[in-house]
């Protein structure tokens, strides 16, 4: 069931969405050649936990770890490790807090040190397709006008959408209704209504979109081993458009 949200609620959930930004600010200067993910998982968690919330991933449904870190081909719910990050890497880091019962979610697509222009126009096309896909929102929208946008503009950069994941809504439960798919049509779906609150987040390969799962059952790569990108938002849908609660 679709929920809209109270003002209470939209309140929590701007502070969860404000924790979210401020631990990748946090982390941004520690993500360079050197450290281990699983380093910056303990940063990230201690960071959180330092503004009264709680890692929303860990644990849910058994996933051990504060942050979904994926490094190059891992398109999403990488595993932090003993992985050294090296020069010419990317790396996306998905984060997600919990503040007083409410969630906040946002990733986004780091560079370590110099990239070829490959990744570089990955990561720029990527990000872009976020924010095409956001300028589709407000009241009275339909959800297959956000993916329909995201997918057109990837397209149109010979980019390969994940069909497998998607988006969605979010308040006191991580994964609310409805789905928010990276493609569809327009005029379709649920429609949008002001006090909505969703997770939108593309999620983009340099190659081929299609993607398979690790043996951990968790981390997703690309089946062609070429990098993906990927970017997310928290967003209130207003009457007149959207607020990002995840604001960068």
């Amino acid at each position: 069931m679709i929920t809209l949200k109270s003002k209470r609620e939209i309140e929590l959930l701007a502070i969860a969405g404000n924790i979210v930004y401020q631990t990748h600010k946090y982390l941004q200067p520690y993500i360079k050649e050197g450290i281990k993910t699983i380093e910056l998982d303990k940063l990230a968690e201690d960071f959180i936990r330092s503004n009264d919330a709680i890692p929303s991933f860990k644990g849910y449904s058994g996933f051990p770890y504060t942050l979904c870190i994926s490094v190059n081909s891992e398109v999403v719910h990488g595993f932090p490790s003993d992985y050294v990050l090296k020069n010419g890497d990317i790396v996306s880091i998905d984060i997600c807090a919990c503040y007083k019962g409410y969630h906040g979610d946002s990733a986004w697509t780091y560079t370590v040190g110099e990239v070829d222009e490959e990744k570089k126009f990955l990561l720029e096309h990527t990000e872009k397709s976020l924010y095409e896909g956001l300028k589709q929102i407000k009241e009275g929208a339909r959800i297959g006008d956000i993916g329909y946008a995201i997918e057109s503009y990837c397209k149109d950069h010979n980019l390969g959408v994940v069909k497998e994941l998607c988006g969605h809504g979010i308040g006191s439960h991580l994964h609310e209704a409805p789905d928010v798919p990276n493609y569809g049509k327009k005029n379709t779906g649920p429609i949008l209504k002001e006090g909505m609150v969703i997770a939108v987040e593309p999620m983009i390969n340099l190659g081929t979109a299609d993607v398979y799962l690790l043996d951990d059952d968790w981390t997703v790569v690309t089946a062609d081993q070429e990098p993906s990108a990927h970017f997310e938002h928290t967003v209130l849908i207003t009457k007149d458009g959207y607020e990002i609660l995840t604001k960068r």
